[in-house]
């Protein structure tokens, strides 16, 4: 990610103060819609064949040559970036400063958490991802560990230090006309309606949080589900409606099947 080193000055003042974020009837980016199909591919080359109206994909890993073909076949991508958590062989993982780092991911080596409270540190970073981004082509983003208040984060982080870092990742995201995914974090859904777009899941069926979701899905709002240890034959009768289920492997290859 050259690109993302050169960036952070230039999106220093402009993301230290994100605005609020548009009002949906002045919205200027793209929204993923009910019934839209979706593929999530986190590991290994790109499979492109798959039949999905929505790839979401890494912002870095994931060759330019397969995201161009992917938009010239009309697909929309959405951006998958860590914007909780530190991974050491990204990059632009020097320019986190080591007071931003705190405890081990668990089960995630390489990864720490960072400390969300240091927004005029973290956004510049984070803006500068996003151009990448929208540089490549992306339509939206997916910024993955933003519930590191849930978690042994090595950080005294409250839920309103978290929906606070959202709200300013989701401003980041718009003025770029990006649209912004809440990923995980169930128990913030009510309170971010309005600030975002869609949300991405990870075993919200397996864990019971399904119904965390319902004021997004009423809204007219995107939700996608991932599960990795259900099968269809538990989930598929059950998914509310406007819920889209992915069955995926825990690397997030290509394999998927949906309800």
């Amino acid at each position: 990610m050259a690109a993302v080193a050169g960036a952070v000055a230039a999106a220093m003042s402009l993301a230290a103060c994100a605005p609020a974020t548009p009002s949906p009837a002045t919205a200027d980016w793209w929204t993923p819609q009910h019934g839209q199909s979706w593929q999530v591919q986190l590991s290994d080359a790109l499979d492109t064949s798959v039949n999905a109206d929505i790839y979401d994909v890494d912002g870095v890993d994931t060759a330019a040559p397969a995201l161009r073909k992917l938009k010239d076949t009309g697909a929309h991508l959405v951006c998958y970036f860590n914007a909780g958590g530190w991974e050491e062989w990204r990059e632009d993982a020097a320019l986190f400063d080591p007071p931003l780092l705190g405890l081990d991911l668990d089960g995630w080596p390489g990864e720490r958490w960072l400390d969300v409270r240091q927004q005029d540190e973290l956004l510049p970073l984070m803006a500068a991802r996003m151009d990448a981004c929208k540089e490549r082509g992306f339509d939206a983003v997916d910024p993955d560990n933003v519930d590191g208040y849930a978690n042994d984060s090595g950080f005294a982080l409250t839920k309103q230090h978290q929906l606070a870092y959202i709200r300013s990742l989701a401003g980041l995201a718009h003025e770029r006309g990006l649209g912004f995914g809440l990923k995980n974090a169930p128990d913030l859904v009510a309170e971010l309606v309005d600030d975002i777009d869609f949300a991405v899941n990870e075993q919200c069926h397996e864990y019971e949080e399904c119904a965390a979701y319902a004021p997004l899905l009423a809204s007219g709002k995107a939700v996608v589900d991932i599960e990795y240890e259900t099968t269809p034959a538990q989930v598929c009768p059950s998914v509310p409606r406007g819920m889209e289920v992915l069955f995926k492997p825990l690397d997030l290859g290509a394999e998927r099947t949906t309800c």
